[in-house]
């Protein structure tokens, strides 16, 4: 049966297991959850309140992206062998895993939560839980932070194939996940390195990845070139 994913489609952490689970050939039931509503049977699966949260049938929730990933590493990494998305050898799974709690932490928190929570969430928010116009300094603050984050990836895949070595890893898919984010409302400065522009592509062009090249939002439509695997 396939598992059940409590996620938002622009929450970037929940881009990541969708993403991943494609990897793994999974095509997950998709429940979108609204966390500003608070609801109780959601704070009761994950009391943290956050976005995403994996439930596969007879087992406990599994909450938030880098547990959903160890978790499918545990439960499926062995069936993609040596394309496994976190290495067999422990010195490779530590860059791994530092690289995406890089995206999952230190970009989410300069980038992609103030880009969704001014351009997407405020949409849906009601004024007591937040709402209401963007704030245009935490967006100018967000596409400043975003180019040094931009020039990170190109100077790693200048000397890497994939960001984290020779072979595509949770850490491309969590980046790219972050950046798919910020490139649908078109704040990612491509133009400034080819080669992160050139990784992006490579990584928007899998299979994998279609399902959140086709997320809209109401009324505010993506980039021109957001779902363009060419760019």
């Amino acid at each position: 049966m396939a598992p059940t994913l409590v996620h938002h489609p622009f929450c970037p952490h929940s881009r990541f297991v969708r993403v991943t689970l494609g990897e793994y050939g999974d095509a997950p039931r998709l429940m979108e959850e609204r966390v500003w509503e608070r609801r109780e049977d959601f704070l009761v699966m994950n009391p943290a309140g956050t976005t995403p949260v994996l439930v596969e049938e007879g087992g406990a929730p599994v909450p938030g992206a880098e547990v959903i990933a160890e978790y499918l590493d545990e439960t499926r990494g062995a069936r993609l062998g040596e394309h496994r998305l976190l290495p067999q050898d422990p010195h490779a799974r530590v860059e791994v895993r530092r690289l995406m709690g890089w995206f999952h932490h230190k970009f989410f928190e300069e980038v992609t939560s103030l880009l969704v929570t001014e351009k997407v969430y405020k949409h849906h928010m009601t004024l007591a839980q937040g709402g209401g116009s963007p704030d245009t300094a935490l967006i100018r603050v967000a596409r400043h932070n975003i180019r040094y984050h931009l020039a990170y990836i190109g100077w790693l895949v200048r000397a890497r194939h994939w960001l984290a070595g020779d072979g595509l890893t949770y850490a491309d898919l969590a980046a790219a996940a972050h950046l798919s984010c910020a490139d649908y409302t078109g704040d990612v400065p491509w133009d400034e390195d080819e080669a992160a522009k050139g990784w992006y592509a490579r990584v928007k062009s899998r299979p994998s990845f279609r399902p959140i090249l086709a997320d809209r939002i109401l009324g505010l439509p993506p980039a021109a070139a957001y779902a363009n695997l060419d760019f």
